[in-house]
């Protein structure tokens, strides 16, 4: 293993390049890091280094590794728990670490500009060598918002779900079901009159939350992030930050085809999706990405970031842990899948959604302790809702 993260030097010295190209040959709205490695020698100067290439032998041994470690799978008789029980194993790790194991993602505004709404995601992109934004999504009415429950179903799609069995599933049940009383009461919802909305996915203990929440107040935006681990959204509700006014936390199984949300459809400006899509098992994955993409509005955005195949956290893993094919279980119970950028264009392109942006961000991380590199994959991608046709005259 220490072999396959030694790399060498030579083979990833670049050029300097202001920033990367998006797939389709321009700029992307952000430079996805900068500091490029010119000198092998200098290598163990900084932690990490960006823009790196593999050699053709590089991507072989990362090949001929993940073949490796998935050549002995878990059995098809004990696969079914890592789906059923996702939400009970996720609901224990945040019993056991809390807040503390995952820290706030202050680069999302480098990265993710739109998620500021318009006139403010200037400051997110200034004085930097890639300065182009993607489409901005369209701003909803305008007004304060009032903390209501109303909750809109989206359409099953046809994929059969597992039943919820565990504990946990049944509490993000019965949150979905006490907030669906109160939709029947009144026709609001939290943030009907914001002028801006966004949706993260997956919000755990709130590590992008509140980085947004920070940002957006005073300006019209709303917040809404959801997590099927009940104690993570707990969470986030208990934090001395959390603030109703500009964010709504609840407990939902994005999973469930007839899951009802605190919103309706077409009312989002942006949904995020970072580092979650990973968690859920590939066979779910479109039917989640299609049924979330009928609450973006048109010309509304969806941000995605997460694993890329042959990551460094792919070929640690050990024979026995794998599930499927390039989808694994961690030692916790919590499963984890990495993602090709053909994939990626797929996912979304399959939900009607047009690509804006897919990188692999490929990065060299360094132990200069230990005189170790390491070589990590992730994807970062935009895709946007296009408008609707206008009809014919």
């Amino acid at each position: 293993m220490r072999g396959l993260r030694r790399l060498s030097l030579a083979s990833v010295v670049l050029g300097r390049v202001p920033c990367r190209l998006n797939s389709r040959g321009g700029q992307p709205p952000a430079p996805l890091g900068a500091r490029i490695l010119t000198n092998p020698e200098d290598v163990f100067q900084h932690n990490m280094w960006d823009h790196v290439k593999w050699s053709e032998e590089e991507k072989e041994k990362a090949r001929q590794k993940a073949d490796d470690n998935s050549s002995l799978r878990i059995p098809l008789e004990e696969q079914g728990k890592y789906d059923i029980d996702a939400c009970k194993y996720w609901d224990s790790f945040y019993e056991t670490h809390q807040d503390k194991f995952f820290k706030d993602r202050k680069w999302l505004f480098l990265e993710f500009p739109e998620l500021l709404p318009l006139g403010l995601e200037s400051s997110a992109t200034e004085e930097r060598p890639c300065g182009l934004r993607a489409p901005c999504p369209e701003p909803g009415v305008s007004g304060r918002e009032k903390e209501t429950g109303q909750q809109w179903q989206h359409a099953p799609s046809h994929q059969h779900i597992d039943p919820l069995t565990s504990d946990c599933q049944q509490s993000c049940n019965q949150d979905g079901r006490d907030t669906a009383g109160a939709a029947r009461q009144t026709s609001s919802f939290p943030g009907e009159h914001a002028t801006f909305r966004i949706f993260e996915v997956g919000c755990g203990a709130g590590n992008s939350v509140y980085p947004i929440v920070s940002s957006i107040k005073d300006t019209g935006a709303f917040l809404y992030c959801c997590d099927f681990s009940p104690r993570a959204v707990q969470l986030v509700k208990d934090h001395p930050d959390y603030d109703q006014s500009v964010c709504h936390a609840f407990v939902q199984d994005v999973c469930d085809e007839v899951g009802s949300f605190p919103f309706p459809p077409l009312s989002l400006d942006v949904i995020l999706l970072v580092f979650v899509l990973s968690s859920i098992h590939p066979e779910r994955v479109q039917g989640v990405v299609t049924r979330l993409s009928q609450f973006l509005k048109p010309g509304g955005i969806l941000l995605f970031r997460d694993y890329g195949r042959y990551d460094l956290s792919q070929l640690r893993f050990k024979k026995g842990r794998c599930l499927s094919e390039n989808f694994y279980s961690r030692g916790d119970g919590t499963c984890v899948y990495f993602f090709t950028k053909d994939e990626v264009h797929s996912l979304f392109s399959n939900a009607g959604l047009e690509e804006i942006q897919n990188l692999e961000d490929r990065r060299l991380q360094v132990n200069r302790g230990k005189k170790v590199v390491m070589r990590r994959v992730w994807m970062q991608s935009k895709f946007k809702k296009p408008q609707p046709l206008a009809p014919p005259l």
